[in-house]
């Protein structure tokens, strides 16, 4: 994998650039859409690739772990072969599911203990057989194991779980490093910065993360309920020490409005289940604001969902026949809600790439987020 840095904003640290990998090339700042159990939920690839204009999209180890099976992806030929998806891929290392889903986990020096979600079966993660899972699948970009903690966990646990983390990753590169792709084509290992809401501790999680020389570097532990503002506050201090020829990708954030801010901050990465999930709830995202499709107020609006809309189904359907379906519980309503959302999520990060490189991505962004941010 390559990072061509094209050009940074010279009112603040917004960077595009262009990220190319064995399967295809990522324009930058860019939103992943997570396909977590090798699907984006209610999205056909198609619709992804043609229509979402999707460049990159998430698989999660845990979840692909689990069901399939690392069997079952192996015999097809890695996750891009059993899904069709043949763009590239990120997946999560599964250590944020295993804290927040699994039953019972139990963590020591060796790695971290876990009963399936699904069936209570016990199962083992290490940040070595995590790398070796991630090669089986066949990701693009493969992250580290590491331990998240939650927004609120006090300073000697924070401190406590990133000294473990640092040493994972220092197994998982070693580990990485020792191994081989088992596709024909690469693969790269992205270490993951902790350190909770403390900024010395997101400083020597920054320093440890910067000094191990990986082609990127991820964010991890924010949006776990901390603060927003506190989460700008360990963006900035981390984004200061990350080196800026490596693309920095910010896991799992978050609305548009948190994507434009942390954009002018220096990130180039995001994923999040925000726009899939919140669109099956009915809420749908748009440059003018935030919209609840269950609102009565839209019972009778016949205008197109969003009239200068990034996607197809945004002039196809009107509000008052996409309030209908949520109404009656009809599943093409949560897939033209998923559709429209995540378009939107791509067409703002490539707006912001285009208004970056013309140097008026500050002006833009300061209004952008007022718009998106109001409810309709």
């Amino acid at each position: 994998m390559t990072f061509e840095l094209q050009h940074t904003d010279p009112k603040s640290n917004a960077r595009a650039g262009l990220i190319t990998t064995d399967h295809g090339q990522i324009e930058t700042p860019i939103f992943m859409p997570v396909g977590t159990v090798a699907s984006v939920k209610a999205v056909h690839q198609h619709e992804l690739k043609e229509d979402i204009k999707a460049q990159i999209i998430l698989g999660n180890t845990y979840h692909l772990y689990l069901r399939p099976g690392i069997e079952i992806l192996e015999k097809a030929g890695g996750l891009h072969k059993f899904n069709g998806w043949d763009k590239p891929i990120l997946t999560d290392s599964g250590g944020f599911q295993v804290f927040s889903l699994s039953h019972r986990r139990k963590m020591k020096e060796e790695g971290v203990t876990f009963h399936s979600h699904i069936d209570g079966s016990k199962h083992l993660f290490t940040p070595e057989n995590v790398v070796d899972i991630q090669r089986i699948i066949g990701a693009d970009i493969i992250m580290a194991l590491d331990e998240c903690t939650p927004g609120d966990a006090d300073y000697a646990y924070a401190k406590k779980s990133m000294e473990l983390t640092h040493r994972w990753l220092a197994r998982g590169i070693q580990h990485f490093d020792a191994t081989e792709p088992k596709y024909g084509y690469s693969q790269t290992f992205f270490p993951i910065v902790q350190g909770c809401v403390y900024p010395d501790l997101r400083k020597q999680s920054a320093e440890f993360v910067a000094s191990q020389g990986r082609e990127g570097n991820a964010i991890g532990g924010l949006a776990v309920g901390e603060p927003t503002e506190k989460m700008y506050e360990m963006i900035e201090i981390v984004n200061e020490i990350l080196p800026t020829d490596k693309p920095r990708y910010l896991m799992g954030v978050g609305t548009p409005a948190n994507l434009l801010e942390a954009i002018e901050r220096g990130v180039d990465m995001f994923d999040c289940v925000m726009p899939t999930r919140n669109g099956r709830n009915g809420m749908l995202f748009t440059k003018n604001g935030i919209i609840n499709m269950r609102n009565k107020k839209w019972a009778d609006d016949f205008s197109p969902i969003e009239i200068d809309g990034a996607s197809y189904v945004d002039t196809a359907y009107s509000k008052a026949y996409l309030r209908h379906l949520f109404i009656s519980n009809e599943l093409l309503g949560l897939q033209i809600a998923s559709i429209h959302n995540l378009a939107f999520y791509l067409w703002l990060v490539q707006e912001a790439h285009k208004q970056i490189l013309a140097g008026t991505f500050s002006v833009w962004k300061t209004n952008m987020i007022q718009q998106v941010s109001q409810r309709l």
